[in-house]
């Protein structure tokens, strides 16, 4: 006689977006010292782009040695630089960029599986109809645009006219906060922060347990 087959369960997958300088680094630190798993899809983007990142051979024939800087890493200034004058640079880079962060994104989600639940923060999750569908819950941090803008110019090479300019492309702030599920407020402490994280991260693990019971 076979044993019973045991059911397959996915983890309850929080989708962490909002704008740049909205606090999603700090707000997923949080959620991982919680116990949440962290999936960041920036932070992948980054590492395909380090001096020995998979993307940099495509991205050097691409778009030639200027933009790479003299470490072998993607010239992220210059890049900015281009992709803000001409919209199908901007495209080809995506075209090599967004499939394999995607990719690699859904490889570390199923390799979390024993974490209570798995937070994939994603800078547009809101334009990217592929992360949306991948997520169970839409978690949005929401901050002032002045609040922003004053986090962001503290890093290095970032201007208030440089910032100011992905504020325009990315989703607004009210189109984000339509399609959330979940709202956390970034405008005061650190205090406050913590405080609606680990709120929200409770109401995540009876969300995971409801998800598991109903497998």
């Amino acid at each position: 006689m076979q044993g019973a087959i045991t059911p397959v369960t996915k983890p309850l997958i929080v989708g962490l977006t909002g704008g740049i300088g909205s606090g999603k680094s700090t707000a997923a630190k949080i959620f991982a010292d919680l116990g949440a798993a962290i999936v960041d899809v920036d932070q992948i983007g980054h590492e395909l782009t380090t001096p020995d990142g998979a993307a940099m051979a495509e991205i050097r024939a691409a778009f030639g040695a200027d933009s790479v800087d003299g470490k072998g890493a993607l010239d992220r200034a210059a890049m900015r630089r281009l992709v803000f004058a001409n919209p199908a640079a901007r495209q080809q880079l995506e075209a090599i960029l967004h499939p394999a962060m995607r990719r690699e994104a859904e490889k570390r989600c199923s390799a979390a599986g024993t974490a209570p639940y798995i937070v994939l923060v994603v800078p547009l999750l809101i334009e990217s109809a592929d992360y949306r569908q991948r997520c169970d819950r839409v978690a949005v941090i929401d901050s002032s645009e002045a609040n922003q803008i004053a986090r962001v110019t503290t890093r290095p090479g970032m201007a208030e006219e440089d910032v100011k300019r992905i504020m325009a492309v990315q989703a607004g702030r009210s189109e984000r906060l339509a399609a959330a599920d979940d709202i956390i407020q970034n405008d005061a402490d650190h205090d406050a922060l913590r405080a609606q994280v680990e709120s929200l991260h409770r109401k995540y693990l009876t969300l995971k347990s409801i998800k598991h019971s109903s497998c």
